[in-house]
């Protein structure tokens, strides 16, 4: 391979002792040999990346990242992300030599059902697996938000000689990560806000599935990330001594993210697959990993590490220690010179909520017209001071979304002292620094954006839900009632396809009173969740009259007729609808039909209640056959709740460019056209 290196090269007096050149090749013949092991024993996964990695891997974690095994969640760790996470036997590997809890067993059950080596890596920091990663590109992003949060944390907490936030963020990408939208986007604004805390290994081996990249891939990357304002290296991948020295020159650079552009052979080692896409995605075959096992004279059985290699790694292990007992020495002195800012770290770490947040909630006026984004805004104001590590911002659109921290700065390259982060039109890269954000700890982050736009964003969102990652995303503009925008900004398959992923709270406020108890579900969530706001004024509910806001504790809650005996209709509704399903209850009442009306703001949490009260808020349908839905979305996942005789009131097409006014009364949203066809619909129920 004829390479132009930029990296230092070895001079003699840096010269390796012949013994460590020796220990560190075991070490990579060992990663091939296992892994393919791996591949063979599981009969399928990706040999080719972990093959090819196998010197970058020994180098990182024979030489240079700095973690604790023993204490995983060690503050102060360095965070490795694998992005291209097919490579995951390559990782599983890796953890099982540096002691983590992953043993031989666990290798031998790599893609196997319930084990701790699924297929593509699944987030467990005490295993030392710091995120979920397999769709291509998120890792990049992820690390991009764990290096603002080693940033920030670093210049909120640091003191002079006391340097207890000093860690880098450390990821393996590959050319599909580099192909992939969000890489750019990921690397642009880490570039901006000059990420020097970032190292980023980029396994260039030119193989994909289909064949070689040169089919799709032709541009400059080294020449695209210096212009994105990072700094570049290139090397050969499998050159132990190029690789620890451009990681160490890469450490130097604080005021840039550095991409290591690392050239290597996909499955080399292998002997008739090495280069071959036919290695990306299967196993090499019995006879491949016989031949490889002959060419490396290993004599060891299957999933055996060789006496040299384990005992390279206990020496590691004590090395990993002595670095962690010095830093909680350092940290205990600091506790005790600086009580407060210590407390503070332990609050920032446990995530803190106040107990009392419920007294600083703003209160609406009943009658009075709000946008819950506007009521999402003022508490927003409210939780950033009673939460100094609440951090977020908007794609662009703080100003509308009203995500924006009145009192605190932005983040920038010089300073990351404030709580706001300009992330730009950016909502892919967005979700996924928000995650990487929350994943790295001492943080609770949000993002906002239209609700529209989660669509460019959600693997982001789905790989929180997945994770069970404490992120709130704020959507606002909820529906066609956004108005003259028209269809293209109009949400209407968003909700039901929100709420179709687990795990994934989705929250949608009545009105303004609401939206602070909505802040306080996601505040102490350990889940994602996503909060759905209104563009368009809504009228505040008298909750003299009807019941109190905090009920949408309960995900679901009787809100009028809650003292009917015998309703002839249930109502069903969420979000802006549910004033105007009050509004056509009272109509109804008039003319001599009953409802109950409940307001549905979150399927998830109301499913989660016991099942007595669920069955009190909406009982079988044979208690109360006749229902109507109303809700300005697609009515899709709505029969669950509303069973076989249903009266919809919903948005099942694109919407239209207009004010929102003529919206709701071009597509039926009012009471009296509501309580006519409800009347209509009734009557032929009760006939039939």
């Amino acid at each position: 391979m004829e390479l132009s290196l930029t990296a230092p090269q070895s001079t003699q007096e840096e010269e390796r002792p012949e013994s460590e050149k020796e220990i560190l090749k075991l070490i990579s013949t060992t990663i091939r040999i296992v892994c393919s092991e791996m591949v063979e024993f599981a009969k399928s996964g990706h040999p080719g990346a972990p093959l090819g990695l196998a010197e970058i891997a020994t180098v990182l974690w024979g030489k240079i990242l700095k973690i604790n095994p023993k204490v995983p969640l060690w503050e102060d760790r360095d965070r490795f992300i694998l992005s291209a996470g097919h490579a995951s036997a390559l990782l599983y590997t890796m953890l099982h030599l540096a002691g983590y809890d992953i043993t031989k067993e666990d290798l031998k059950n790599f893609r196997k059902w319930k084990s701790k080596t699924p297929g593509h890596p699944e987030v467990d920091q005490k295993l030392g697996i710091e995120t979920t990663t397999g769709p291509l590109g998120q890792g990049f992003g992820m690390g991009v938000g764990m290096a603002i949060a080693e940033r920030k944390l670093r210049e909120t907490f640091n003191r002079e000689n006391y340097e207890i936030v000093n860690h880098f963020i450390y990821a393996i990408v590959s050319d599909g990560d580099i192909m992939e939208g969000i890489s750019y986007e990921s690397a642009s604004i880490a570039g901006h806000l000059g990420l020097g805390r970032i190292i980023y290994l980029y396994d260039s081996n030119r193989t994909t599935i289909d064949g070689s990249t040169s089919l799709t891939f032709s541009e400059d990357v080294k020449k695209r990330f210096e212009s994105l304002g990072w700094h570049t290296l290139e090397i050969d991948g499998h050159d132990i001594d190029a690789i620890e020295q451009a990681i160490k020159e890469a450490q130097k650079v604080e005021d840039k993210p550095s991409l290591i552009i690392c050239h290597t052979i996909m499955a080399k080692g292998s002997i008739k697959k090495e280069g071959s896409s036919k290695a990306h995605g299967a196993p090499l075959g019995e006879e491949e990993v016989k031949m490889m096992r002959e060419k490396f004279n290993w004599k060891l059985p299957p999933f055996e590490i060789p006496e040299e290699v384990k005992k390279f790694f206990e020496k590691r292990r004590k090395e990993w220690e002595k670095e962690y007992k010095k830093w909680e020495t350092k940290f205990n002195e600091y506790r005790k010179k600086f009580p407060e800012m210590a407390e503070l770290w332990d609050s920032f770490f446990k995530l803190k909520i106040p107990d009392d947040l419920e007294k600083f909630f703003p209160k609406y006026e009943k009658g009075k017209k709000i946008a819950t984004r506007n009521a999402s805004g003022d508490t927003i104001q409210i939780l950033a001071e009673k939460i100094p590590n609440l951090i977020g911002g908007a794609a662009d659109l703080a100003e509308s979304v009203k995500t924006y921290i009145e009192k605190s700065p932005f983040l920038k390259k010089d300073s990351f002292q404030g709580q706001n982060i300009h992330f730009g039109v950016r909502e892919h890269a967005m979700g996924a620094i928000t995650n990487g954000i929350a994943l790295h700890g001492g943080f609770i982050p949000f993002c906002g954006t239209f609700l529209i736009f989660s669509d460019y964003m959600r693997p982001a969102i789905r790989l929180a839900a997945l994770m069970k990652n404490k992120v709130i995303f704020v959507f606002s503009h909820d529906s066609v009632f956004l108005g003259e925008d028209g269809p293209t900004h109009q949400p209407v398959e968003h909700l039901p396809s929100l709420r179709a992923i687990p795990n994934l709270v989705v929250i949608r406020p009545a009105d303004a009173n609401e939206v602070p108890y909505a802040w306080e579900i996601a505040l102490r969530e350990k889940r994602p969740v996503a909060i759905i706001l209104t563009r368009q004024p809504v009228e505040v509910i008298d909750r003299e009259k009807y019941a109190p806001p905090h009920l949408i504790k309960k995900g679901g809650y009787i809100i009028a007729g809650e003292n009917i005996e015998n309703p002839d209709m249930l109502i069903i509704s969420s979000g802006s609808e549910v004033p105007l399903a009050i509004e056509v209850h009272e109509k109804l009442k008039e003319e001599g039909l009953l409802s109950k009306v409940v307001n549905l703001a979150s399927w998830e949490i109301f499913e989660e209640q016991p099942e007595e009260y669920k069955e009190n808020v909406i009982p079988k349908f044979e208690k109360i056959p006749f229902r109507v839905v109303i809700e300005a979305a697609s009515s899709f996942g709505w029969a669950k709740y509303a069973g076989p005789y249903a009266l919809y009131f919903c948005v099942d097409s694109f919407g239209h460019s207009a004010p929102y006014e003529v919206i709701k009364e071009k597509l039926g949203f009012t009471a009296e056209k509501i309580v006519e066809k409800i009347k209509t619909e009734i009557r032929k129920f009760k006939r039939a």
